[in-house]
């Protein structure tokens, strides 16, 4: 009997009906599935779920929030509720690498302005913004800590310190 059982919970991790979305390719249900089947059980982790589940598809659709209460058998407005609370989850689409320029009084006295605007001319992007193909997002953010190097602009892991207006489409280049 306990075979059965072990088969019918098996059967019932793959019946939810995976929602499409033009984001979410195959391959990345399948991890997603693997996520949820990892945490559903677990107490309080639905941080963790949401938090690899957007890095999947980099940000978190409604459907996919939906799937996911759905598959860890918890509310959808407790699912959603965490993934608007938290900063570190995004509900609309972002670029593969995300430009953070500091906009504090150290970098905005060195000119973080106009790197902001070098920015916003050359790829369309606005603050808070992504890229219609979706290359670049652009945040900015209060502090960087690094004011010795103002102005600084971070990509993905890499600071750019001293960062010169001039050059910073250059720098971006880099970025495919």
């Amino acid at each position: 009997m306990l075979e059965f059982e072990h088969y019918l919970e098996k059967i019932e991790m793959t019946c939810f009906i995976q929602p499409h979305h033009e984001d979410i390719t195959q391959e990345m249900w399948q991890k997603i599935d693997a996520v949820i089947e990892e945490n559903k059980d677990m107490p309080g982790a639905i941080i963790t779920a949401l938090r690899q589940c957007q890095d999947i598809v980099n940000y978190l659709p409604r459907e996919l929030i939906d799937y996911i209460a759905d598959g860890m058998n918890l509310p959808r407005s407790e699912v959603f509720g965490v993934a608007s609370f938290y900063s570190l989850f995004s509900l609309k689409p972002k670029g593969r690498h995300t430009i953070k320029v500091c906009t504090g009084t150290a970098c905005y006295v060195k000119g973080i302005r106009e790197v902001i605007s070098r920015i916003e001319g050359e790829y369309q992007l606005k603050e808070g913004g992504t890229t219609a193909d979706r290359r670049f997002s652009l945040e900015g953010v209060r502090c960087l800590g690094a004011c010795g190097l103002a102005p600084v602009m971070v990509v993905g892991e890499d600071t750019h310190g001293d960062i010169a207006a001039e050059k910073v489409i250059q720098s971006l280049e880099a970025y495919k």
